[in-house]
C-alpha cells in the first residue's frame, strides 16, 4: 500500500485512511491506485463485509487531486497527469458500483476528488467541519469525478447553481441537497467505530450497518442556507446560457434575494469563463446519462482540457506564481462563443 493510504481490518470491516493530513489529503496517482487496489482485494475476500472511508486530521477529509502535480506533469511532458484522471475516474466508478456497503466520513475540507470518492459511498456521513463543494470554474476547470451525474440530480437548480459558482456548502445544505446523508458529531466518530467493532453481523449487511448509523446520526438539520435560497436558484439558473444566468441575477430586485444575487454575480465573473459555460453544458447533458455515460463524457472533455482550457493558467495565477491574477481566455462570458463550447464535447 501507498504510504499515504493506510488499512486496517476490524470486525470484518476493512478500513481506508487517506493519510496525508498535511497536503490536506489530496490525492496522488500512488494513493488512488492504492485505494482501487485494496478495494477490489477486499470485494473479492468474504471475510470483509463492508469498507469505511475517512482521513487524517482534522482538517480536511480530501481537497481533491494534487493540482501541483498535475501542472508539474504537463509542464514537464510526461503523462502523469493523463493516467491520474484515467484512473481517478475509475476509482470513483467502482465505488459507486462498489458490491459491499461503503461508509464515507466526510469530515473536514471535502473537494474536487474528495467528493469523487465520497459521492460513491452508500452512507455519506457529515460532520460539524465539512466544508463540501466542486470548486473546478475557480481554477479553470470544470466539476469532473462523476459531478456530471450527481450535481444535476440534485433538486431543482441546486446543482447547476454549485457547479456553475463553485461555492462550498456546509453539513445542512449537504443534507438538504442531498449530497450527504447524515449528520455524525466528530465527537461519536469513535464510538461509531466501536459499535462496528463490536457488532455481531447478521443476514442482511446493510441493514446492521444503517442501524448502527442511524442510532448515531441524524438526517437533517436545520437553518439550511440553500433552503431559503431555492426558489431564487431555480428560477435563475434554469436559464439556458451563463450569460443569460448572469442577466438574471443582475435584475433580481426582491429584498430577500438581492444581495446574495449581486454575491453571486461577483462570483461568477471571477471564475473561468470558459470553465463556467462547458460546465454549464456537461451538466446539462449529464442529466440525461447513465453514471458510466457521465464519467465517458468526463474524460473526453479532460483528455482536450489540458491543451484547450484554462487548467494551466488557472493553477499558474492561483498556486505557482500566485499573483491571483489569472489571464482566462476567453477573457469575459461575452467574448465565448457556442461553437467553442460545442469543440469540447465533438466526438474524438
Amino acid at each position: 500500500m501507498s504510504e499515504a493510504v493506510s488499512i486496517e481490518v476490524a470486525n470484518h470491516v476493512g478500513h481506508l485512511t487517506l493519510n496525508r493530513p498535511e497536503a490536506l489529503n489530496t490525492l496522488t496517482l500512488d494513493m488512488v491506485q492504492a485505494l482501487h487496489r485494496q478495494l477490489r482485494a477486499w470485494a473479492e475476500d468474504d471475510q470483509i463485509v463492508a469498507i469505511v472511508i475517512r482521513a487524517a486530521g482534522e482538517k480536511a477529509f480530501c481537497a481533491g487531486g494534487d493540482i501541483r502535480a498535475l501542472y508539474d506533469s504537463y509542464m514537464s511532458g510526461d503523462d502523469l497527469h493523463s493516467r491520474f484522471f484515467d484512473e481517478e475516474y475509475a476509482l470513483d466508478q467502482y465505488l459507486h458500483n462498489y458490491p459491499k456497503p461503503v461508509v464515507a466520513l466526510l469530515h473536514g475540507i471535502v473537494l474536487g476528488g474528495g467528493m469523487g470518492i465520497g459521492q460513491g459511498a452508500d452512507f455519506r456521513l457529515v460532520t460539524e467541519r465539512t466544508r463540501m463543494g466542486m470548486p473546478e470554474v475557480g481554477i479553470g476547470f470544470f466539476p469532473d469525478v462523476g459531478a456530471s451525474y450527481f450535481l444535476p440530480r440534485l433538486p431543482g437548480k441546486l446543482g447547476i447553481y454549485l457547479g456553475i459558482t463553485g461555492n462550498h456548502i456546509k453539513a445542512a445544505d449537504a443534507l438538504f441537497c442531498g449530497l450527504a446523508d447524515a449528520y455524525l458529531s466528530s465527537d461519536r466518530i469513535p464510538e461509531l467505530d466501536s459499535r462496528l467493532a463490536a457488532l455481531r453481523w447478521g443476514s442482511d449487511i446493510a441493514g446492521d450497518l444503517a442501524g448502527v448509523i442511524d442510532a448515531l446520526t441524524c438526517r437533517s438539520l436545520p437553518d439550511a442556507p440553500l433552503e431559503a435560497l431555492k426558489p431564487a436558484i431555480d428560477a435563475h439558473f434554469a436559464h439556458a446560457s451563463v450569460s443569460a444566468i448572469r442577466q438574471a441575477l443582475l435584475d433580481e430586485d426582491r429584498p430577500d434575494y438581492h444581495e446574495w444575487a449581486q454575491q453571486t454575480v461577483e462570483v461568477i465573473d471571477s471564475r473561468s469563463p470558459i470553465a463556467v459555460a462547458v460546465t454549464l453544458e456537461n451538466l446539462r447533458r449529464g442529466r440525461a446519462l447513465s453514471l458510466g455515460e457521465c464519467f465517458a463524457q468526463e474524460s473526453h472533455l479532460v483528455h482536450q482540457w489540458m491543451d484547450g482550457g484554462d487548467f494551466i493558467e488557472g493553477v499558474r495565477a492561483l498556486l505557482v506564481d500566485k499573483d491571483n491574477a489569472p489571464h482566462w481566455y476567453p477573457p469575459t462570458l461575452a467574448a465565448v462563443t457556442a461553437e467553442q463550447v460545442q469543440r469540447f464535447f465533438a466526438p474524438a
